[in-house]
């Protein structure tokens, strides 16, 4: 019988606190219908035991654990470690820390959870940074897109380290039995002399060396959405940046595909006629039906939620928790780091005699 998922969720993170939280795990619930899933909910007992009050079936399978303290938006990382002990955050990860828990997720200060979930959980053998990934919809299915803002810079090894725990998390949640995952490195164009020196170096480890992946080379912003690899790399500035464009310009086309087909009575009339292949395109285009950055690389799995995400999307970072916390993606990163630790290794005595 399937071990029990238990999934320690902060109720007090992100724009709408409880109703969004508690109403996103009813959601999941049901969508897990058939799997061992319970929550601990974290955060102020009247607020929580209102909102499940209203959902019955998430009743039996939850069980609320009261803090007052709450970390705010606008908290720095630094001030969060410092009083962030005995918060609803703090208590979510510190759950998954003591064993309690197979997973967390939280819709807070991405900061603070970041900070906190290092200092509890530490990071998996070799790994010097976590890294937060996306799911991108595209043509293909689903690309893992990452680092999408935990680092502003990266080396070539840190690029490396994100490869590794890029395929393990898209074989984990998105891959498909029996297929190698294609990795590529974001670039300013497919020619080897072009993208920064870090990225050129991790070009040709990568190339050189079987780190349990197919590596493809180098895209470009136009190859996600394509779906031409599983996983794309990159630093944390730039993938946060093409992470928030893309979010804007699907707001963008809804917005003017709904403005056009609203224009007339006959566009009017020519958008009943599609209403059910737009209703699928729109479904396809939701943030929500993608929500859920894993952080990447810490000794647990740590799960973060849009801020602004609806219960919906709040439902589909909980999937992902427990998706991850019932695979083996901390052991397919533990066998590829040792390989990664192998390249580097090679690598130093060689520049040494250079």
């Amino acid at each position: 019988m399937p071990e029990r998922l238990v999934i320690s969720i902060d109720a007090m993170g992100g724009d709408h606190g409880p109703p969004v939280a508690i109403a996103g795990a009813a959601l999941a619930l049901e969508r897990m219908a058939g799997r061992d899933v319970s929550f601990l909910l974290h955060g102020d007992k009247v607020q929580i035991e209102a909102e499940v009050a209203k959902h019955p079936a998430l009743k039996s399978r939850c069980e609320i654990r009261h803090t007052d303290l709450v970390i705010a938006a606008e908290e720095k990382a630094a001030q969060a470690l410092r009083r962030g002990k005995g918060s609803s955050i703090w208590n979510a990860v510190d759950c998954v820390k003591r064993g309690e828990a197979s997973a967390a997720v939280s819709g807070g200060n991405t900061g603070a959870l970041m900070a906190i979930s290092k200092l509890l959980l530490r990071m998996v053998g070799g790994v010097e940074r976590p890294a937060a990934v996306a799911s991108w919809p595209t043509l293909r299915g689903v690309t893992a897109v990452l680092d999408v803002g935990a680092n502003i810079a990266s080396d070539a090894a840190q690029l490396m380290e994100f490869a590794i725990m890029g395929e393990a998390f898209h074989c984990a949640v998105h891959g498909r039995p029996g297929e190698r995952t294609t990795v590529g490195l974001l670039n300013v164009g497919s020619e080897e002399q072009k993208g920064s020196e870090a990225v050129r170096e991790a070009h040709r480890l990568l190339r050189a060396h079987d780190l349990g992946f197919d590596y493809y080379g180098f895209v470009e912003g136009n190859d996600i959405a394509m779906g031409t690899v599983d996983v794309v790399v990159t630093d944390g500035f730039t993938g946060n940046a093409v992470l928030k464009t893309g979010e804007g310009m699907a707001r963008f086309f809804t917005a003017i595909l709904r403005d056009t087909l609203t224009s007339s009575p006959m566009a009017k009339a020519g958008g009943l006629l599609a209403a059910g292949a737009l209703r699928k395109m729109k479904a396809r285009l939701d943030p929500s039906s993608v929500n859920g950055g894993p952080l990447l690389g810490l000794n647990g799995t740590v799960v973060k939620s849009h801020g602004g995400a609806d219960a919906k999307g709040f439902a589909n970072a909980i999937k992902i928790a427990a998706d991850l916390a019932a695979s083996d993606y901390a052991t397919r990163i533990e066998q590829n780091m040792e390989r990664l630790t192998a390249v580097i290794d090679a690598r130093q005595p060689a520049e040494a005699a250079s």
